[in-house]
């Protein structure tokens, strides 16, 4: 009788461990960005902070994903995260997205690209960036990353600002000291400047606390207009920035659409929900195993619009004849 027991109670613990096992071979991670068998793909996002041309970045990417055919919650799922543009969260966010063995890591803008990119690269799980002007300085050229890339048109930007103020010599830059993207770009504005007959005013800054101090230096110096990078740290206070500019009198040009649209008076700029779609495109590509992400070299958008604040022109008494497809978004 106590034989048949034992039996009895062997083959229970058998067919549990049995059951155990099954269970554990369904969830538990795969390694190199796999997600375990039965699983769907998960996209970590992490976004550097919230303002409105990375949040279209970002609607973007879920679009561009859509428009390519995955379904969510079939196809992959989205883990969202929001580093508030301080470096010490976004890394954090890489290195939970790396642990949790993601399928993709998404990092839109440089600070959250280059933190993904250092925590996927042991596990070799693929990063797709977006909304960085110059990926060859932010050392994201090269390995199992891609992305695209939102380079500013400056030269386009440069006309707009010798048509809108034909007596205009000097043009102020804020920019953070410690973002290639931002170097790279003050630098060619300090070249192509020359030939259009502006001085460039470039003043850097370290942190978000000193922008607003650095706006009323240049304010000082009295530069004729301020033009605008996709620097986030600038970005994030451009409204305080707005109100001093407007009180001088000087005219902001921004860098793209949202921003002409909270009160800069102009900008040759690219369109970041198309900035977005591009890149979730790519992510599809990498999702469906067509292409990995090393051999996909990064995109660049090469189109703008003109986009203009009639309000702000009207405002600052500011008048010039502009394309007939520049956009006004006065209002809107």
């Amino acid at each position: 009788m106590m034989k048949k027991f034992m039996a009895r109670t062997t083959a229970i613990a058998m067919a549990a461990a049995m059951l155990l096992a099954g269970c554990g071979g369904n969830s538990a991670p795969q390694g190199d960005g796999e997600q375990a068998n039965g699983d769907v793909p998960v996209i970590g996002i992490s976004q550097y902070g919230q303002h409105a041309s990375l949040d279209n970045c970002r609607e973007g990417f879920l679009l561009g994903l859509e428009e390519s055919g995955l379904v969510e919650g079939v196809d992959y799922k989205i883990d969202y995260q929001n580093a508030g543009f301080d470096d010490t969260i976004a890394t954090q966010i890489a290195q939970n997205f790396s642990s949790n063995n993601v399928a993709l890591m998404c990092g839109i803008a440089t600070n959250s690209a280059t933190a993904c990119y250092a925590a996927a690269e042991d596990k070799n799980i693929p990063v797709i960036f977006t909304a960085i002007t110059d990926p060859v300085k932010a050392k994201l050229d090269s390995g199992n990353i891609t992305g695209t890339s939102d380079k500013l048109p400056i030269e386009a930007q440069l006309q707009l600002i010798r048509k809108m103020q034909p007596e205009a010599k000097t043009i102020g830059i804020l920019y953070t000291t410690s973002e290639p993207n931002s170097v790279s770009a003050v630098e060619e504005y300090q070249e192509k400047g020359v030939d259009y007959g502006f001085t460039i005013e470039a003043l850097g800054v370290m942190q978000q606390a000193e922008v607003i101090q650095a706006a009323d230096t240049l304010i000082s110096k009295k530069v004729d207009c301020f033009t605008n990078l996709t620097d986030n740290t600038v970005v994030g206070v451009l409204p305080s920035i707005l109100e001093k500019t407007n009180d001088a009198g000087i005219p902001v040009y921004g860098s793209e659409i949202e921003q002409v649209k909270i009160g800069c008076i102009a900008s040759a700029g690219i369109e970041y929900v198309a900035l977005g779609k591009q890149t979730g495109a790519m992510a599809a590509k990498i999702l469906r195993g067509e292409a990995t992400a090393e051999e996909m070299p990064y995109e660049t958008v090469t189109e703008y619009e003109i986009y203009f604040n009639s309000n702000v022109m009207s405002d600052l008494g500011v008048t010039a004849e502009l394309d007939e497809n520049a956009v006004d978004v006065a209002g809107e």
